[in-house]
């Protein structure tokens, strides 16, 4: 059949079918060509320049299919970041978003084929939060762009910073006022749980007795010399020699005290200092042994021990499963230190040791930390107690 010629009818109509969107099973992916019903379709199968493109994806199915998930992936996290940001949203909203424009990629050329695959696998690579609510699959965005953290962290400082003395002072004034009222029923519920009762005497003729026992302070004999055998000169010069050495050691003593007690001072404000530069937000190493701790990449993986093999960014890391040998990357939100066994290499995480190897030598349960022994580094030897659990993780050995 003839094409339309221009300006007719058939051709502005022609024209005005070809501006919306058509069913999807009738676009050649290969080709980028939306075919109008079943029988264009078939006919476009056909023709020659189709065998030719599948002759090409034939030859290189990996790379065509890398291509196509990477443009869709990057078309949905495109309107996922800029239209929705960091809510929750449904999946199946946003994908409509996608495929709303003319020439998107479409999902059946990726290696996902359904939005179900799709979701599960942004879950499971550590993108977005993933939930299934009533058949439903809802998707929130992890945004871990530095300059989003920073102004995200600037932000709160300005709120903060843009309260006045007024209302701080109403805030205290409400924080004293809410202490008070719970001191207050603290207060009554004890006395309701006081139960006063009357004073009987069982027998009225009997008679109180008290019995007050006195001590005496025993005498100390007191042994003075014969006055006969004093000798003036020989006693003045013996006590001022005793005297005089008792001074002399007394203040040796109290010096030695004093120097000891501002060398602790000066240690512990040094331990302070060292304690404040090393103390990060983040706490990921290489090397390290680590347990995941959430079930939003799956049931499989919930408690499963692995070992660090990389750090992304400071807050996310590689890592391996022991048992499957596994690989993803995870942010260190989800997963948790391992505690080895005593005598067993672990490494400081946090604070003023903080990268240091160590080894486990007690663990105190009812405080939540251990003691441990430096092996390496100027610290050799020093025996550090009071190491949180979150501070220090097991070394993997191989």
């Amino acid at each position: 059949m003839p094409k339309a010629e221009v300006g007719t009818p058939k051709y502005l109509a022609n024209k005005m079918k070809a501006k919306g969107l058509q069913k999807l099973r009738w676009y050649c992916q290969m080709c980028q060509k939306q075919c109008r019903d079943e029988n264009g379709f078939k006919g476009h199968i056909n023709t020659e320049a189709h065998q030719r493109q599948m002759l090409l994806f034939g030859q290189n199915t990996g790379s065509y299919t890398y291509q196509f998930s990477k443009d869709f992936f990057d078309s949905f996290m495109d309107i996922l970041r800029r239209q929705f940001g960091t809510k929750r949203v449904k999946a199946n909203k946003v994908y409509q978003q996608v495929i709303a424009h003319k020439d998107h990629v479409h999902m059946n050329s990726t290696r996902w084929h359904t939005l179900t695959g799709f979701c599960q696998w942004l879950g499971k690579s550590g993108i977005c939060v993933v939930d299934l609510i009533e058949d439903e699959w809802w998707i929130t965005y992890i945004d871990r762009d530095p300059e989003t953290l920073e102004r995200q962290r600037k932000a709160a400082k300005k709120k903060k910073m843009d309260k006045d003395d007024e209302e701080r002072l109403l805030e205290f004034i409400e924080q004293q006022v809410e202490r008070d009222k719970k001191r207050k029923d603290g207060e009554n519920e004890e006395e309701s749980e006081k139960k006063f009762t009357e004073l009987v005497r069982e027998n009225e003729e009997e008679k109180i007795k008290l019995e007050l026992k006195v001590f005496k302070k025993p005498e100390v004999p007191i042994h003075l010399p014969p006055p006969a055998k004093i000798s003036r000169i020989d006693n003045s010069d013996t006590m001022s020699e005793k005297s005089y050495k008792s001074t002399k050691s007394y203040k040796s003593d109290g010096g030695s005290s004093s120097k000891k007690s501002a060398l602790e001072e000066l240690m512990e404000q040094e331990e302070r200092k060292k304690e404040q530069k090393n103390r990060k937000d983040y706490w990921l190493a290489e090397g390290i042994v680590v347990k995941v701790m959430t079930k939003s990449l799956g049931s499989d993986y919930y408690k499963q021990k692995a070992v660090v093999i990389e750090v992304v960014d400071k807050y996310r890391g590689k890592i391996k499963l022991l048992e499957t040998g596994e690989k993803f990357k995870v942010d260190q939100e989800h997963l948790e230190t391992v505690i080895p066994k005593i005598d067993g290499r672990v490494r400081i995480l946090n604070g003023a040791y903080r990268d240091s190897t160590a080894t486990l030598k007690s663990i105190e349960t009812s405080k939540f930390s251990v003691t441990l022994e430096i092996e390496k580094g100027p610290f050799k030897g020093r025996i550090i107690s009071g190491i949180p659990y979150e501070d220090f993780s097991k070394i993997y050995d191989k």
